[in-house]
């Protein structure tokens, strides 16, 4: 059972990238997975977003702004920003029982915490909390990724004002081959990195590292997966444009200007 098993681990080593330039999922080095986002009202939140990356999946519910529940949450000059990220037991990559308390969610939670503060305009919002409820329904790679892309969408959805998008890709090396936008098999064999970024500055947002990577090897992963983030902003933009449509026709004002006019005024840039 020892040696099968070293086997398969020797096997998936030589998967990740072949001598043809194509990865274990038939992607070449740089290619991103195919993105799907869904923007439908999701419950009773005030925006709402299921982001799909590849095989990775992530619900992401947004309240507020709205009163905070406990006195010793209130910021008297801006909004409190409130993530909590739960991850449902039937996920793929982990089937460990993990609760809201594990070290692990908490982390996860903070850093996302930290990347959306300096985005949202909380000074509009004094005394006042926004709630922000991740939900990882299915893992294979792109976890971190995935929940900031996914918060971004329903953020916006709910009509939170941002200076910015926030975009993000992950990377890694393998043996000397770059890869982006990592599977959960990729991540699991070589270093790799998760780069969130703003598109319209370029100014970086959060950049994690699972794995020691050599600087130089930094310095690359972080340049491409930057680009990368430009490609993600475009995904993200135009599925914005088209429920900002669908929202806007849908409220009998869609045949105003048939070359969406009405949309450009939400200011997605």
């Amino acid at each position: 059972m020892v040696q099968s098993i070293s086997t398969l681990k020797c096997a998936s080593r030589i998967e990740i990238l072949n001598e043809g330039g194509f990865r274990s999922d038939g992607r070449r080095q740089y290619e991103l997975r195919s993105i799907e986002i869904d923007l439908s009202q999701q419950g009773h939140a005030d925006g709402s977003a299921v982001l799909t990356h590849g095989l990775t999946q992530v619900l992401v519910s947004v309240f507020g702004p709205r009163e905070a529940k406990m006195r010793s949450q209130t910021i008297h000059d801006r909004a409190n920003i409130n993530v909590e990220l739960s991850i449902a037991a039937f996920s793929a990559g982990d089937r460990r029982k993990r609760s809201r308390g594990d070290k692990r969610i908490l982390e996860f939670a903070a850093a996302i915490k930290s990347t959306f503060e300096p985005v949202i305009q909380t000074s509009l919002y004094p005394r006042s909390q926004i709630d922000i409820f991740v939900q990882v329904i299915q893992q294979d790679g792109g976890f971190l990724q995935a929940c900031i892309n996914a918060t971004t969408i329903a953020l916006m959805s709910a009509g939170i004002p941002m200076i910015d998008f926030i975009c993000a890709v992950s990377g890694g090396v393998h043996s000397t081959s770059p890869l982006l936008d990592l599977t959960l098999l990729e991540e699991n064999d070589v270093p790799n990195l998760t780069v969130a970024v703003m598109p319209k500055t370029r100014k970086v947002s959060l950049v994690t590292m699972e794995t020691r990577l050599h600087v130089d090897r930094f310095e690359e992963i972080f340049k491409l997966a930057t680009e990368a983030g430009q490609v993600i902003h475009g995904e993200m933009k135009a599925a914005i444009l088209k429920w900002s449509k669908g929202l806007v026709k849908s409220m009998g004002h869609g045949n105003q200007d048939r070359d969406g006019g009405e949309v450009d005024e939400v200011g997605f840039d």
